[in-house]
């Protein structure tokens, strides 16, 4: 089924539902497979681009070389937020999320076959520094697009915080799949695992945009934009009008992620950096912890959005944001210990008060703006805290462990995340169980 234009007025209870479900697997599939695609990246930079990519450098230099690389896709972020977020309110859903996914896909399957150091020299790391950027290009333009295509096939306003957390139950499946699959061929590859078997996972992806593309291929366009399309209210330059006529809202969408994003990347990509060169952890040990820790955040992630539902968003994200911030404590001490018992379970555990927070923000941002501008709006916020939040934290903690060589430090840098979170979702409304109007009466509009 690849039409896009039936009413929604003109479905039956039954169809409704059933596209309703298209709707939310396509999402949670589309996502999980754009996460594994920008995540494995995650993994592997702080086991392997070090050593290929930027040889001969001292260890902590190589990594920060490394996770400089890494950051970049999440500069490309908010870049692939304007131009998707613009598309998406202009002409759909569905046809952004299309693009996205194979955007991202291709660019992650290319980064199997570049070259190392020993081969191209430093063009190798400016190849590799490119496709990151289209990687983030794709994912910053996937979140929001992945969240209304759920939450805008709602009928009822009493589960879009169950709904939405879907999509982001992809992000942590995403990298639950990437962590299987970097442990799979690391076990296998053996010694050859710097040579040829971090390069697998990168070309698997093509197999799984493929299976995406199918899924999506056969969604309908959401009812609301349907509605905007059949009253005329698109508007011709969305991103400029968010920004003119709901800037508050992006910035404390931006500022509302800190609390996740931080310490989300630190217990994803840095702990791979910390536990082989400072505790001594064996790479097999840590990653699978890191499946563990995924498995968890995956079950976690809908578990705080159907709650949001019923306790309302902010109070589920807020205690999320004090979870996390006394948690980093206690992560690092277990890791300090060198047991390897404990390393696991701290791993293991680290998604929890991350998902905490993660499941309910998707609908706590995208109830935040007016329909014609959602995509734009919630784009652009969201992955605003790429730059300020994810991309910084993994190089900002190795910086700060390299100069005050203490994990404590990296404890106060979450706490003071969490803070700025906590202020921004007590400013962002709430609109948990609320019945949001069609369009959202602000300014002129």
């Amino acid at each position: 089924m690849t039409a896009t234009t039936i009413a929604p007025g003109s479905m039956s209870e039954v169809e409704h539902q059933s596209a309703l479900r298209r709707a939310v697997i396509a999402s949670t599939v589309g996502t999980t497979i754009e996460w594994y695609d920008f995540l494995i990246y995650s993994t592997v930079t702080g086991l392997v681009f070090n050593k290929v990519y930027f040889p001969g450098s001292d260890p902590w230099i190589g990594t920060l070389q490394a996770f400089g690389v890494y950051f970049i896709g999440f500069v490309a972020r908010p870049i692939g937020a304007v131009i998707f977020g613009h598309y998406g309110d202009r002409i759909g859903r569905k046809a952004t999320l299309i693009v996205t996914l194979l955007m991202t896909g291709i660019a992650t399957a290319a980064v199997g076959l570049v070259p190392g150091y020993d081969k191209i020299g430093i063009w190798g790391a400016v190849i590799l520094t490119f496709l990151r950027l289209i990687q983030g290009i794709g994912v910053g333009g996937e979140w929001g697009g992945s969240v209304l295509l759920a939450m805008e096939w709602a009928q009822t306003n009493k589960n879009r915080g169950f709904l939405t957390s879907w999509p982001q139950f992809g992000a942590p499946a995403g990298l639950f799949l990437a962590n299987v699959a970097v442990l799979f061929f690391s076990w296998y590859s053996g010694d050859q695992f710097l040579a040829w078997g971090w390069r697998i996972p990168f070309l698997m992806s093509i197999i799984m945009v493929a299976i995406g593309l199918w899924i999506r291929l056969g969604i309908l366009e959401t009812p609301v934009f349907q509605r905007l399309v059949a009253e005329k209210k698109i508007e011709r330059a969305p991103i400029i009008e968010v920004l003119k006529r709901q800037p508050r809202e992006v910035i404390l969408s931006a500022l509302l992620r800190m609390a996740e994003q931080t310490p989300g990347y630190i217990f994803n990509a840095f702990v791979l950096t910390y536990g082989t060169l400072v505790v001594g952890a064996s790479r097999n040990l840590l990653l699978s912890g890191l499946v563990a820790m995924t498995f968890l955040g995956f079950i976690t992630a809908p578990i705080a959005g159907w709650f949001s539902d019923r306790v309302g968003r902010r109070a589920v994200f807020i205690g999320g944001c004090v979870f996390v911030a006394a948690f980093t404590f206690v992560y690092f001490a277990m890791l300090d210990t060198k047991d390897p018992t404990l390393i696991f379970i701290a791993v293991a555990l680290s998604f929890i008060p991350v998902m905490v927070m993660y499941g309910p923000e998707a609908a706590l941002i995208a109830e935040a703006f007016t329909p014609r501008l959602r995509y734009s709006g919630a784009s652009i916020g969201y992955q605003l805290a790429s730059i300020i939040a994810g991309g910084p934290a993994p190089f900002v903690s190795t910086w700060l462990f390299s100069t005050y060589h203490s994990a404590f430090p990296i404890g106060l840098y979450v706490c003071v995340c969490a803070a700025i979170s906590i202020c921004a979702a007590l400013l962002l409304p709430d609109q948990t169980n609320k019945e949001i109007a069609h369009e959202v009466n602000y300014g002129n509009a």
